[in-house]
């Protein structure tokens, strides 16, 4: 006990204090050397300018706590970068983390903290105490001396020089290289001004596109009865399949399902859900996305060709272009907003929507249903006593827990082969002319090679987070009145697909819906359909091709022979 005291009064002297705060502001600097794929040069700089800044800001007061505290927003960049550290083992804080903040609900927050113990443990034991001796700084009354200030600042205007010569050889080395992208904290802060300029503009979708419309007619037979319903799962991905040759029979209905189409090569353009989604409700893609804020939704497409349309989600509303989306519809709701935070609904309680409006004798009908699917924490996704893999009772999100992890995550797979077969079979009963398509906004990571990637919305994707299923099934009905589509289907099946470019521009197909903003090119359900190059919608909105985007050597292996997985 004593020996602790002598420790705590060493620790609240003004010097161990100055100190001690440039040294915890600095450890994300440190810990992007060794995490960061940049030149040496770039590196070193991005220690010795920051550090140099934090040391001259603390020389501004006599105590030491009351800058840590006016710091305050630069010591949450630095838990919350050094906790994704952990999570992705690479980047800084993206855009998208930030707007991961606001689109995601606190349940999905909380399951997700619980099983990152570790690094919320690590983020409490450096910091908390970090800011309770800035209190401890400011109430006391030791006091930095001014010749200690003022030899520190002399240090550190030294240092600031370094900095600043070694930020001049950056530009002049790396004509790539800019500030606001690739020096911490600077390139957070941009992330961060860039992160608000974009909620302000969802914010205004309402005035940004009430005028809009797309102009949409329909070419089927009026009298003749219709319903296509488009499927969003969550966190699905292709390789846990049984329909794509995974060596788990996850997928023993639809296997078995006539009419149902397997698109083989499909990647997502992002990884993250609140832009994933948008753009598979939309007319949105990677290489356009930015009419997301002025255009409409699929929902209002269908709408004006004449058909009753509805929306229905699994997941809570968090005031992003999903709700927009779906709120366009004739009927919404969204089965988790008025239940206690903590509930887990099955993905079951959206087909008794869709059998109320299979019931109400709409004759023409379109669905969009958005599944919670495969979102960790997977145990949850399912009840325990249709878990198929055992076992899967452990879920925290540990390497060594590999094994539990995947068998719940395949259980969740089972569960979607089950809720889909179910829809296919109540569309199937109603004898009309319908189609499903069904498709993940992205894939996850579950520690599956020797970087121990874990989950999604990574800075830099992978394979297991871009390659996603796309399915395609049509009633006999269908087949029969529509052979030109269901011909194109078989067609492309094998082609490389864009999901998110070409869900709209399918769906639209395959209900005989004609608009200007239709592209024949980007349909499967065309023989017009043309292969084009795939992009991927970066952290700053700009789309990259696939190649670009730093993937590593071994997720450019896979995407290349991905073909020859499959039977």
């Amino acid at each position: 006990m004593k020996r602790f005291k002598e420790i705590y009064q060493w620790c609240c002297e003004p010097r161990q204090l100055f100190f001690l705060f440039i040294i915890v502001l600095a450890i994300p600097n440190v810990a992007l050397f060794f995490t960061e794929q940049m030149p040496l040069l770039v590196r070193i700089c991005n220690i010795i300018l920051p550090v140099s800044v934090y040391w001259m800001v603390m020389t501004l007061s006599r105590k030491p706590g009351k800058i840590i505290w006016i710091l305050f927003p630069f010591v949450f960049f630095a838990a919350f970068q050094l906790v994704l550290l952990y999570l992705f083992g690479q980047s800084i804080i993206a855009v998208d983390m930030f707007l991961n903040l606001l689109t995601t609900n606190s349940g999905e927050a909380m399951e997700l903290l619980d099983n990152l113990l570790p690094a919320v443990i690590g983020v409490f034991v450096v910091y908390l105490p970090t800011l309770a001796l800035g209190i401890v700084s400011i109430t006391g009354n030791k006091k930095l001396d001014q010749y200690f200030i003022y030899r520190q600042r002399r240090y550190a205007r030294m240092t600031m020089g370094v900095g600043v010569i070694l930020t001049a050889l950056c530009y002049a080395d790396h004509e790539d290289y800019a500030l606001k992208l690739d020096m911490y904290p600077v390139n957070v802060c941009y992330n961060l001004t860039l992160a608000i300029e974009r909620a302000g503009e969802t914010a205004g979708y309402q005035e940004s596109s009430k005028d809009f419309t797309f102009g949409a007619q329909a070419t089927h037979d009026k009298d003749e009865a219709e319903i296509y319903v488009l499927v969003v799962g969550e966190t699905a991905r292709a390789c846990n399949f049984g329909l794509y040759g995974y060596e788990r029979n996850t997928t023993p209905l639809l296997d078995k399902t006539e009419g149902l189409v397997a698109f083989t090569d499909v990647l997502t353009q992002s990884n993250t859900t609140h832009k994933s989604v948008p753009m598979l409700l939309s007319g949105a893609s990677a290489e356009n996305y930015n009419r997301i804020y002025r255009e409409k939704g699929i929902i209002t497409a269908f709408k004006e060709a004449g058909f009753h349309t509805a929306f229905f989600s699994n997941q809570r509303p968090n005031h992003s272009f999903i709700d927009f989306f779906g709120m366009e519809a004739d009927e919404w709701k969204f089965i988790k907003e008025d239940a206690p935070e903590e509930t887990n609904i099955s993905d079951d309680e959206l087909l008794k929507l869709v059998d109320k409006q299979l019931n109400d004798g709409h004759r023409k009908l379109f669905i969009v249903l958005h599944m919670y699917g495969s979102h960790f924490n997977y145990k949850e996704r399912y009840p325990s006593d249709m878990a198929v893999f055992r076992p899967d009772s452990l879920t925290d999100a540990k390497y060594e827990n590999r094994e539990y992890l995947l068998n719940a995550y395949d259980n969740t797979i089972c569960y979607t082969d089950g809720f889909l077969a179910s829809l296919i079979e109540m569309l199937q009963r109603t004898n009309a002319s319908s189609a499903m398509l069904y498709t993940s906004d992205h894939g996850e990571d579950i520690f599956d090679d020797d970087r121990k990637l874990f989950l999604h919305a990574s800075p830099v994707p992978s394979y297991y987070q871009l390659h996603v299923p796309f399915l395609i099934w049509m009633s006999e009905a269908y087949r029969k009145g529509y052979p030109v589509q269901y011909e194109a289907v078989c067609m492309n099946r094998e082609k490389p697909v864009a999901g998110n470019a070409s869900v709209f521009h399918s769906m639209l197909s395959l209900g005989g819906i004609q608009t200007d903003y239709k592209e024949d090119s980007l349909s499967v359900a065309s023989k017009r359909y043309v292969i084009r190059p795939r992009y991927y919608l970066n952290d700053h909105n700009l789309p990259k091709l696939l190649d670009k985007i730093g993937l590593k050597e071994k997720d450019i292996k896979q995407l290349e022979q991905r073909r020859m997985m499959y039977p």
